[in-house]
């Protein structure tokens, strides 16, 4: 019988504790082998149990936990699912969370005490297993990336004279798309993008209404480049992030007088995320110039996007897939490169100077 993926839940409610385990060991391969009730007794059990995955809530009594994932990270790492409140307080703390190594994070609708947890029972046991599969991973690429990371703590890429580019080049457009692992691998990327880069840069990332606005104000501290969440009705300038808005689809349009738009739809309705790769992409397909799009698939659960950068491809566009290597989940970019829609497969550490390279071409190939 195959081995369960062990895990410590730990939550200051006692209603969220009994619905987590509940939500987890209706999932075969899970096996709940403890709760705790603040950061401190989860730390306490983290170091008892040895869980594989832990579940942690952020606000908790005697010990937070922001705290406790401190003491986890130092002291027994594991991977650790962040149990988040839909606030902009919860949303910020989040992002905290992640950049001190939490694996990702889920939402609770509804508030600290969610009655609705159940809703996204799905969400959770998914991120568990990733979470489970991803620390199982051969550790030879994370440790090459971190390497090469350490190796460019000077910051952005010193490549801006190469593609500076006269006001009259033509939109160019690199539309990223992004799942679970995505802020951790964004930030190796994003900064990495010089001033006077000639291109509109669009991220589309799965994530719940009001945590988009943080991220992309986290984002902008980091990056060379202004970053800012999607307004409906916004100019798409080059030389710009934009982070398509939570809850969600991000469109581009093009207007006769101003150029490319941003436009928020509800519709198509029935798409799994809102935002959905897949639909942005379809978007500045019918928008730009086939030649002058980048398209960009990293980690992620599912297949969002990989029919739109094979479409991408087939108009003359280049597309770039994060290898399995350094994907927190490799589940997006590889349906990606299964449907041949790769032009080049990289691992994230890479993916940065390869978009730079190809919009350097794009500026070029304008100029002739």
């Amino acid at each position: 019988m195959r081995e369960k993926i062990r895990v410590l839940v730990a939550d200051d409610s006692a209603f969220m504790r009994r619905c987590l385990c509940d939500i987890l060991e209706s999932d075969g391969d899970i096996e709940v082998i403890d709760t705790a009730r603040d950061g401190q007794e989860a730390v306490e059990k983290v170091l008892k149990h040895r869980p594989d995955v832990v579940t942690l809530d952020i606000n908790m009594p005697r010990m937070d936990g922001l705290t406790a994932l401190q003491y986890i990270m130092a002291l027994s790492p594991c991977p650790v699912i962040i149990i988040s409140s839909l606030t902009t307080e919860g949303a910020m703390t989040t992002f905290e969370a992640l950049e001190l190594g939490a694996f990702d994070f889920v939402a609770k609708p509804g508030g600290t005490v969610s009655l609705g947890i159940k809703e996204i029972g799905r969400e959770i046991v998914e991120k568990v297993k990733a979470a489970f599969l991803s620390a199982r991973k051969p550790k030879s690429g994370r440790l090459l990336r971190e390497k090469t990371l350490e190796s460019r703590k000077s910051g952005p890429s010193g490549r801006g004279k190469d593609i500076s580019a006269p006001k009259n080049v033509g939109e160019i457009i690199v539309v990223i798309g992004v799942s679970t692992g995505g802020p951790k691998t964004l930030m190796e990327i994003l900064p990495r993008l010089p001033d006077g880069f000639p291109a509109v840069v669009l991220v589309v990332q799965h994530m719940p209404p009001g945590f988009t606005e943080s991220f992309a104000k986290r984002l902008d501290q980091c990056c060379s480049l202004p970053v800012r969440e999607a307004v409906d009705g916004a100019k798409l300038e080059r030389g710009t992030i934009t982070v398509a808005k939570g809850g969600w689809h991000l469109l581009v349009k093009r207007d006769k007088s101003s150029g490319l738009m941003a436009s928020l739809s509800q519709e198509p309705e029935d798409a799994l995320y809102k935002p959905s790769v897949n639909v942005t992409m379809r978007s500045v397909i019918e928008s730009v110039e086939g030649k002058n799009i980048i398209g960009v698939l990293l980690t992620g659960m599912g297949d969002d996007g990989a029919d739109m950068m094979v479409e991408i491809k087939r108009r003359g566009g280049f597309t770039i897939a994060e290898s399995e290597e350094t994907s927190v989940v490799f589940g997006m970019p590889k349906a990606a490169i299964e449907r041949k829609g790769a032009d080049i497969v990289a691992p994230s550490y890479k993916i940065a100077d390869i978009i730079i390279k190809r919009v350097n071409e794009c500026v070029r190939g304008q100029d002739k």
